[in-house]
């Protein structure tokens, strides 16, 4: 075909050719493009991206068990001209699950596109890849999950990659961290454990200012309760085995942000292998539907055990950001619609002390992760943190007798007097 009869080919069938300078990108890809962004979060929630299966009249999205689609002309054509990510070719590019369930997660976020992964750490590792260069320069927080510092710290120098590490409450100390090699900003929305809430639109002008780009790890604070894209990150990463999901029984990861830039990381998905299987998008995209409902029930709970624990005098001091005492307490009550169900506290009588209580305890779980309807308890020094030395630990604030909880769905009341009873028995 002739390149005039072929570009013209290309727009009559909605695809533009890649040398043409009008080539636009759909938001997607998608197996609907009906438009969600007006409805309500819970309306939202359960409707975008749910595929209504024309074939059996099944009301949800049916799982698509394959590893492989049907080849034809429009599929070679996809390859051919840089469309390949629009269409089904192989369930490692693509899959119907995964399309539903990336559409809920860019309306969920009001983001143009999506992707998800078979782990948080995947989504993250493909996206760092994914925009930086040999010898380029990151500014990070200096409170990273354990993961994602062991990514930084091990992983990135054998790649030529250097990372600064930095107060995420220190706005200037962040902007004169920024060098001319400097490419990303990476920071967590709610850092683990001590709860600071970052100022993402501060980031996100610096990140103007100085033609970087900023990632959002959105993990302890989902779309309910803050769109990290419209305060201005470029990507926003989340661990969906957390709050996304909600019910500890998935691996997951996701990301979101403009197609531009999702399509940026799609080839590292497919090069490094992290997809998501069939079935588990099934599982997440359910658990997504109650993520409204669900939120509200953990900030219910939270609140109130957090309120609770502030006047106990073995607790020292608490961290939950709706609290007046938070030292973020402005910047919550301007940003978020949910404060989510992380708590941490100090007790006293250190490190020992905290493993007591734990024992003590009947309905909080002893595990790590968090986000799920059940309550989880640990400690950051021997699971989240034990990567960081002590004296890192220290300087991030992390005390002996650090407690942090994933605050579940239980009853407030409930989890009140298990927390007395905890208490008393110390």
């Amino acid at each position: 075909m002739k390149g005039d009869q072929r570009a013209q080919s290309a727009l009559t069938e909605g695809v533009r050719w890649a040398s043409d300078l009008t080539r636009a990108r759909q938001a997607g890809p998608s197996l609907s493009h009906k438009d969600w962004s007006q409805a309500g979060f819970s309306t939202a929630a359960v409707h975008a991206g749910t595929m209504d299966d024309e074939a059996t009249g099944a009301v949800g999205t049916p799982i698509y068990q394959t590893s492989t689609f049907l080849l034809g002309d429009e599929q070679y054509r996809s390859v051919e001209e840089g469309y390949a990510r629009d269409r089904f070719i192989y369930t490692r590019y693509g899959n119907p699950n995964q399309w539903a369930l990336q559409t809920k997660l860019a309306a969920l976020e009001g983001a143009e596109s999506a992707l998800v992964f078979s782990s948080g750490m995947a989504a993250i590792t493909a996206t760092v890849m994914a925009l930086l260069d040999k010898g380029a320069h990151i500014v990070a927080s200096n409170e990273l999950y354990g993961g994602t510092y062991n990514l930084f710290n091990q992983e990135m120098p054998t790649m030529g990659i250097s990372v600064s590490y930095v107060d995420p409450r220190d706005y200037e100390a962040i902007e004169a961290a920024i060098r001319p090699e400097t490419q990303m900003m990476y920071f967590e929305a709610l850092t683990n454990p001590l709860l600071k809430l970052v100022d993402v639109r501060r980031l996100a002008d610096i990140a103007e200012r100085k033609q970087v780009r900023l990632v959002i790890d959105g993990t302890f604070l989902p779309p309910v309760c803050c769109r990290m894209i419209e305060q201005g990150a470029d990507i926003v990463i989340h661990s969906a085995s957390k709050y996304l999901n909600g019910h500890s029984d998935l691996i997951a990861g996701a990301i979101m942000g403009s197609r531009k830039l999702v399509d940026m990381v799609w080839p590292r998905l497919l090069a490094f292998g992290g997809s998501l299987d069939p079935h588990a998008c099934f599982m997440f995209e359910r658990g997504l539907k109650t993520l409204a409902i669900r939120m509200a029930a953990h900030e219910r709970s939270a609140l109130s055990l957090a309120s609770y624990l502030e006047k106990h005098p073995l607790v020292k001091r608490v961290y939950y950001p709706l609290l007046s005492t938070h030292p973020d307490h402005d910047l919550a009550q301007r940003v978020l619609r949910n404060g989510g169900g992380m708590i941490a506290f100090e007790i006293s009588g250190g490190d020992t002390a905290a493993l007591e209580l734990l024992k003590h305890l009947k309905i909080p779980k002893q595990a790590t992760s968090l986000g799920g309807v059940e309550s989880l308890v640990s400690l950051p020094y021997n699971t989240s943190h034990a990567g960081y030395t002590s004296k890192q630990r220290l300087d991030m604030g992390i005390n002996p007798g650090c407690v942090r909880l994933s605050v579940g769905i239980e009853d407030p009341e409930d989890l009140i007097a298990d927390f007395d009873q905890a208490l008393k028995a110390l």
